[in-house]
């Protein structure tokens, strides 16, 4: 039995234990192996086998048997066990019970009797207090105090008690009887006053916490409890103020009181919102006063840098100080502070901030116009001028003599990025310092400042110069500069509405200005552009002009009828080299000086005036076989020329936002230009030669 017991394993396995079995025994091996297989043997230790696992069974079989009848027989025992205790806890359960109701009789008793004590022992508390302040009283009567409590300096607070009980009781007393005891009163109440309010400072001064709170609890109920406050608040900033920076004194002192007035008064966001105070109208207000006084009238840009600096500085004190507990509406108290301070200032901000503007940019303006050594002239306005400005529109004929600039355009990107930058510090003092309901109205006062000096003193200025620079048509050798105006005018405008878009907007979005100023830029577009438009299509009219003169100064009559028609030894004339270099070299010039679709415009406008002049000078002529050959040849390259005239693919478009506005202004003839070059390549080729040989046969 003991090796059938060795062969069980866990986890038990039914073909392992087989397994193990047929090993142990013998002959119980495969053939081959050590010992030969031998069948009988093996299903004899089989048999042997189950017969030694039935008597195990058996065994086991029984053992659970008694098994089964002991835990029977306990859990019965159980059972009446746990019926037993049901009934010793039902029982104490009813003694609970009575044991609750006996005390709760008693509690109601030992209340009703406390009741009765305290109905009895109150008045005698109050009688016997009211029998030692009359004892104390009389003391002041006899005009000397005897009793140890106000001899004693350790009972300090127990005088304290009774003299301000007493001055309360004094106060209620008939003067013409009692005025000289309760002079006496309050000459006592006075003096422990003072004691206790130097206590606190001698605490303050030890860094004795305890101390100061015990003292403070005890001046809460004198007069003399906001003296105790201002004590406080006077030591908390000696030494407090070290640094330069007096804001970053303030609110670390801030945040070292907040950490321990909890611990001395009772209503410590009181006492810290009157340290604010203290320091706001006070230390801040005396500070910003010299900082701000001393250059108020002599330096206005420091006074405007200054200010904005130190409104800066103050509401990013405001803001940290927002973490204390200051009251319900710590808001409302910080900005009255800080309003406190600076509402002489910001009164009138805006005043300065426009007389400081102006002046300023009148100055970058002029200082400008000095390093150029040019006297700036005036530009008429009123009905004449506006009748001028109509008639160049409709006609583009210069009115007035033409200003020699020497190639000078008068527009600058240093002096218009500082007229930006003066605007954009502009706009963020007026953004800080403003009143949310004035912002948008002093924002739109800076605007029309830079409008003024940066659009009409300026590039207006610059645009109209430019045009009076502009030469008639029939000038010989004309520098052409306009077309430079009109490049630095594209790139100081993109600035300026740059500006407008990132600084304003923000200030205006929200509010009826928005409009106003959406207008007033319209407006100054559109007056730009026309100006620019005229210059551009009088500077065009100069080109046309400038290719006559090259025409009729290079092209003779023996260029077309040759005397010797067999020795024509050159490609095209002279004329039409000349006339092809010049109309690259302004080609090249127009579209460096554009972008985007006026490129192409201006350039469709050229071509189309090109296409008449080259078109009717030809008609002038007449011409031999050799000669109407070479006359080919010559249209032949100013069709070559006029591929240069494809304008650049930039998405980019011309001042403001129609692309189309040179074109409008320019009235462009575009089915002339679009079958006139075919005119004179394709169908004038055939028509010319005809001519050429017609001619030349009848003569």
């Amino acid at each position: 039995m003991a090796t059938t017991a060795e062969l069980f394993e866990e986890p038990f396995v039914a073909d392992e234990y087989i397994e193990r079995l047929v090993w142990r025994t013998p002959g119980g091996g495969s053939r081959g192996g050590p010992e030969a297989f031998d069948p009988k043997r093996l299903l004899e230790e089989f048999v042997n086998h189950i017969q030694e696992l039935q008597i195990m069974d058996e065994r086991i079989q029984r053992k659970v048997e008694k098994l089964e009848q002991q835990c029977q027989k306990e859990a019965k025992e159980f059972a009446k066990k746990v019926q037993e205790l049901q009934k010793s806890n039902q029982v104490a359960f009813q003694h609970f019970q009575e044991l609750d109701e006996h005390i709760s009789y008693v509690a109601t008793k030992v209340c009703h009797l406390g009741d009765q004590l305290e109905g009895v022992n109150t008045p005698r508390q109050r009688a016997v207090e009211a029998q030692k302040l009359m004892k104390y009283f009389n003391e002041f009567l006899d005009g000397e105090l005897k009793s140890d409590v106000f001899t004693n300096s350790e009972k300090i607070k127990e005088a304290a008690d009774i003299i301000q009980k007493l001055h309360l009781i004094a106060q209620e007393l008939p003067f013409d009887r009692f005025s000289e005891v309760k002079s006496k009163i309050a000459s006592k109440y006075h003096d422990l006053e003072c004691q206790l309010i130097q206590e606190f400072t001698g605490a303050q001064r030890r860094g004795e916490i305890t101390r100061m709170r015990e003292v403070a609890a005890v001046l809460l109920h004198f007069k003399g409890y906001s003296h105790c406050v201002d004590v406080y608040i006077k030591q908390c900033q000696e030494g407090a103020y070290l640094r330069n920076d007096i804001f970053e004194d303030a609110a670390i002192l801030c945040q070292r009181v907040n950490k321990q007035v909890g611990d001395i008064f009772s209503n410590p966001e009181t006492v810290l919102a009157k340290l604010i105070q203290n320091v706001f109208e006070i230390k801040l207000q005396s500070f910003v006063k010299d900082q701000l006084e001393e250059c108020r009238k002599s330096d206005a840009e420091q006074y405007l840098k200054s200010l904005y600096d130190l409104y800066t500085r103050t509401t990013n004190l405001s803001s940290k100080l927002m973490e204390f507990n200051l009251g319900t509406d710590k808001q409302t108290f910080l900005s009255k502070l800080i309003k406190s301070i600076f509402i002489s200032y910001l009164e009138n901000y805006i005043e300065v901030e426009t007389g400081y503007l102006k002046s300023r940019s009148a100055m970058i303006l002029q200082r400008y116009y000095d390093s150029k050594n040019h006297q700036k002239r005036s530009i008429g306005t009123g009905g004449i001028q506006d009748l001028k400005e109509r008639i160049r529109q409709r006609t583009n004929l210069p009115l007035g003599p033409s200003i020699d600039t020497h190639g000078e355009t008068f527009l600058s990107q240093e002096v218009v990025v500082n007229l930006l930058q003066e605007t954009k510090q502009a706009f963020e003092r007026c953004h800080r310092l403003s009143d949310p309901s004035d912002l948008p109205r002093n924002a739109f006062r800076i605007f029309t400042i830079l409008v003024e000096f940066l659009c009409i003193e300026h590039i207006d200025y610059a645009l109209e110069t430019g045009l009076a620079g502009i030469p008639s048509s029939d000038s010989r050798n004309a520098n052409l500069y306009f077309l430079d105006v009109v490049h630095q005018a594209n790139t100081v405008f993109h600035l300026f509405d740059k500006q407008f878009n990132d600084h304003l907007m923000p200030l205006i979005s929200s509010s009826p200005k928005l409009s106003e100023c959406l207008q007033k830029k319209k407006e100054i577009i559109e007056q730009m552009e026309m100006k620019l438009d005229t210059g551009i299509d009088r500077t065009l009219n100069c080109m046309i002009g400038q290719m006559k003169h090259i025409l009729a100064a290079e092209q003779k009559k023996t260029d077309f009828k040759p005397e010797d028609e067999n020795n024509v030894l050159i490609q095209y004339t002279n004329a039409c080299v000349k006339v092809c270099a010049y109309v690259r070299k302004q080609v090249e010039k127009i579209k460096n000086s554009m972008d985007g679709k006026n490129v192409d415009t201006v350039l469709m406008e050229l071509g189309v005036r090109f296409h008449r002049l080259i078109y009717e000078h030809l008609q002038q002529y007449s011409y031999s076989c050799m000669g109407g050959m070479l006359a080919i040849c010559d249209v032949a390259e100013y069709r070559k020329c006029a591929k240069d005239f494809k304008g650049r693919n930039n998405p980019q478009v011309y001042i403001g936002e129609k692309p189309d506005t040179l074109e409008k202004y320019l009235h462009i003839n575009k089915l002339s230009l679009k079958i006139g070059w075919n005119q004179l390549q394709g169908i004038n080729l055939q028509w010319w030669t005809f001519r050429f040989f017609r001619l030349n046969f009848e003569r």
